[in-house]
């Protein structure tokens, strides 16, 4: 079997590849070389199940920066192969969807370059094992799912989207790193194995409980959990297949993934089962509530996929009870949520893509992803028809499909709550399955309306842009596909959970085994039980609710988009933009001479009021070597020259002033015993000299500008200030003697070198690397000199071709 490194290394050389076949005409579809990338680490992926299913891991590992104890370290067990296959078998159906979905005149090089680019970076979270390589492949997810939003970035909604998405993923992942850091600083490792066996330790930590907040947030931003779900929705402005992909399988589960990494490390806090459990069953229901009322088809299934990742993220929440009770009895009723949340992680990733491709192959076909103007689709589509009713039956709970199965887990977890005298739910549990009931038929309304709006009612061929016909056979196998699984697992889900969940449970509860087989506890039917009543409910009022939604719809009236927080979003940015404009044009005045005084001030005030604070400044001048009568000569003819250059009236005394400056320096270097200085300094001089000389002999006669009294006493102030500053930090370095001088080290240049001259030898090889960067940089601004050349001389050819 091939490394699991592998898995990752190679999306990100196709995708290197693929610019190279941009100008080529290939006899097939690009696509087709494309989707042999995840077939393959599918099949990679998949080859490790028997073993992982026997309760074996893989660990590799690659130095990366080990001083710091940062490695490239892939970890492969339950967990992470759960989520290794759907990124690699969802990615491949999205692009055998994709190939028949986007047109040739798309840029189908860039589109699969950022699409492989997203699978790679999503790998790369779910086996990193290294918390701060784990961040690194985080946010290239946030960057690559940005530069797929916005692939159609000539429609302004694909820029906003992707803005908001970026922002706001991004953003968590900044709280992210820093709870990493504080989880690093109190384990002294980077290791999330190593931190999870020496967690316990370190529970009371001060830092303990705001890494377990920090580290949250990230979770929530990057699975659209309430607040910070807004991104989501807006994000449906890409194209279908990216839809599909990142936020119904795979991106927006990075999130649930995170949190159930990391419950073995923060499970047995109470916090951390109020935070996961409230805002995934606040999320479950806001999520809902919202998507009832859109009328694009994309926009509810955003919405109902908010919902559907804070039912998967509440039931986590409730699943980390178990590290609470331990190896009791009742902690099985708890693992059990966790099982649930597993199992529905995957079942939600089969049932959502079929119905993101299925809203695809309408608007490809139809022209129109409004609801308003659809409707009688089912004769003319009856293959998309079918996968949307198995799609949206399972999204409901509803046998025959495998939603069913976890929906019902999900009622059994959310009763079970209540009775324990823990976390003070004795009081407050007795919320958790009215929550989830009333999200549960708000959930069962929107999905009537996915499938009854669409495909049943009377069909309005005028108010389509062309007319109904079902999808080329292409593009329906990948959801056909994903429906038969949505059906077969049903009927089969203890395969599912024998080989992919129980082994997955291990990851999550490493340290405890739970006392029951759970992969055996999946049945359609285990009597006449509260959860089936609970279900016959959702589907009575459900269907109540939907056929009179023309009476109660007024209700969303009461939430005016004023208060939304997408309005809060719009709100902060436009006043963040407003506030950065007014803080440019500030300091942005135009005049080089007002960004000098910015930056000398800042020197001035930090510098020094760093110096001052820390009480740096302290003199030892005893043991200095006595000012020679010609040294105080060279020091006062560089005075005087200096202060005559601000008196100077033209530019030739001005340019004669420096030089006496720069010839008094070269003085200097020869009191000191510095030849070769001298002599660098002599030559450069010069050359600076007759250079400046023969620019101003071309330049306009020089008028003297005619500066305010208050300008110069400013110019004085400041430069007075900075020459001040700069002579007290040298005194105060030269008095210092806290580390032993760095020249005693260049004194053996000749032994280290064979070197005889000191400067030099610094110069080519002590500071060899800075200065080939240095050589690099002249070449770099040597081909950009060429470039404009070469480019004013294509141009003029074309002008006299022209002509």
């Amino acid at each position: 079997m091939l490394s699991i490194n592998v898995t990752l290394i190679i999306p990100f050389l196709v995708a290197a590849f693929l610019p190279f076949l941009a100008k080529k005409k290939l006899p097939f579809h690009i696509g087709w070389l494309v989707l042999a990338v995840p077939i393959f680490l599918f099949m990679i992926i998949a080859s490790y199940i028997p073993s992982v299913a026997k309760g074996e891991t893989y660990l590799q590992t690659i130095d990366w920066i080990p001083s710091y104890g940062i490695h490239f370290t892939t970890y492969l067990d339950g967990l992470s192969m759960i989520m290794g296959l759907l990124i690699t078998g969802i990615g491949s159906l999205v692009i055998l969807y994709s190939i028949y979905y986007l047109s040739a005149k798309e840029s189908l090089h860039t589109f699969y370059v950022y699409l492989l680019l997203f699978m790679s970076a999503m790998l790369g979270v779910v086996f990193s094992e290294n918390l701060f390589v784990l961040y690194v492949f985080w946010e290239l997810t946030s960057i690559s799912s940005f530069l797929l939003i916005a692939f159609w970035y000539h429609r302004k909604g694909s820029r906003n989207g992707a803005q908001k998405a970026f922002l706001i993923t991004v953003s968590g992942g900044f709280s992210m790193l820093t709870g990493f850091i504080m989880l690093y600083s109190m384990t002294a490792s980077a290791s999330i194995r190593e931190i999870i066996t020496s967690i316990d330790q370190y529970a009371g930590h001060p830092l303990f409980v705001p890494a377990l907040v920090l580290i949250l947030i990230g979770a929530f931003t990057k699975s659209a959990q309430f607040p910070f779900h807004i991104w989501l929705p807006d994000a449906m402005e890409a194209p279908t297949p990216v839809s599909a992909y990142l936020h119904s399988a795979t991106m927006v589960k990075a999130g649930i993934y995170l949190v159930a990494r990391f419950t073995p490390i923060f499970g047995g806090e109470a916090l951390w089962f109020w935070l996961v459990s409230c805002v995934g069953l606040i999320t479950m229901f806001w999520g809902s509530f919202r998507a009832i009322r859109q009328t694009d088809l994309k926009a509810l299934l955003a919405f109902s996929t908010v919902s559907q990742l804070g039912l998967i993220m509440s039931l986590l929440g409730l699943g980390s009870i178990a590290y609470h009770l331990g190896v009791q009895e009742e902690s099985v009723l708890f693992t059990l949520a966790t099982f649930a949340a597993l199992f529905h992680l995957m079942n939600h990733s089969t049932f959502k893509g079929a119905l993101f491709m299925i809203v695809g192959i309408v608007d490809h076909q139809l022209g129109t992803r409004d609801i308003r103007r659809l409707g009688g689709l089912m004769s003319f589509m009856p293959v998309s028809f079918t996968v949307a009713l198995a799609g949206s039956f399972s999204m409901a709970g509803l046998p025959p499909f495998n939603g069913f199965l976890s929906k019902e887990m999900f009622f059994t977890s959310v009763l079970n709550i209540h009775q324990l005298d823990l976390y003070s739910l004795d009081t407050w549990g007795f919320l958790f399955p009215i929550i989830a009931w009333i999200g549960s038929i708000l959930t069962f309304v929107y999905c009537m309306i996915f499938v009854f709006k669409t495909f049943t009612g009377t069909y309005q061929a005028k108010k389509l842009e062309h007319e109904a016909h079902e999808a080329p056979i292409g593009m329906l196998i990948a959801p056909v596909i994903l429906a038969i699984l949505v059906i077969g697992i049903f009927f089969f889900p203890n395969i599912i959970g024998e080989y992919l969940i129980t082994p997955a449970m291990n990851s999550v509860f490493p340290t405890f085994t739970p006392t029951l087989d759970l992969s055996q506890d999946i049945s359609p039917w285990h009597g006449w039980t509260m959860e089936i009543g609970m279900t016959v409910g959702v589907v009575i009022l459900g269907t109540l609710l939907y056929i009179f939604f023309q009476k109660w719809k007024g209700v969303y009236s009461l939430f005016s988009q004023k208060w939304s927080f997408n309005t809060l979003y719009d709100s902060l940015l436009e006043n963040s933009e407003a506030l950065s404009k007014t803080l440019t044009k500030f300091y942005m005045t135009g005049y080089l001479r007002d960004y000098l005084v910015y930056i000398l001030l800042f020197l001035v005030v930090v510098t020094g009021g760093i110096f001052f604070y820390t009480d740096a400044f302290s003199f030892d001048m005893s043991g200095d070597a006595p000012i020679q009568v010609y040294e105080w000569i060279v020091v006062l003819v560089m005075t005087i020259a200096g202060i005559s250059i601000l008196f100077a009236k033209s530019r030739v005394t001005a340019i004669l002033l420096n030089s006496v400056l720069g010839y008094m320096v070269a003085i200097l270097f020869v009191v000191f015993r510095a030849p070769d200085l001298a002599l660098t300094q002599l030559v450069v001089e010069t050359i600076s000299t007759v250079l400046f000389l023969l620019c101003y002999y071309f330049l306009p006669e020089w008028k003297k500008e005619k500066t305010e009294r208050k300008t110069k006493i400013t110019n004085m102030l400041i430069s007075f200030s900075v020459g001040s500053l700069f002579i007290l930090v040298a005194l105060a370095v030269n008095s210092e003697n806290l580390f032993a001088t760095i020249s005693r080290y260049f004194e053996g240049a000749y032994e280290l070198t064979g070197g005889k001259n000191i400067v030099n030898v610094i110069l080519g090889d002590f500071r060899a690397f800075d200065t080939m960067l240095e050589v690099v940089v002249l070449f770099i601004a040597g081909i950009g000199v060429y470039s404009l050349i070469k480019r004013s001389a294509v141009k003029g050819e074309e002008k006299l071709e022209d002509q």
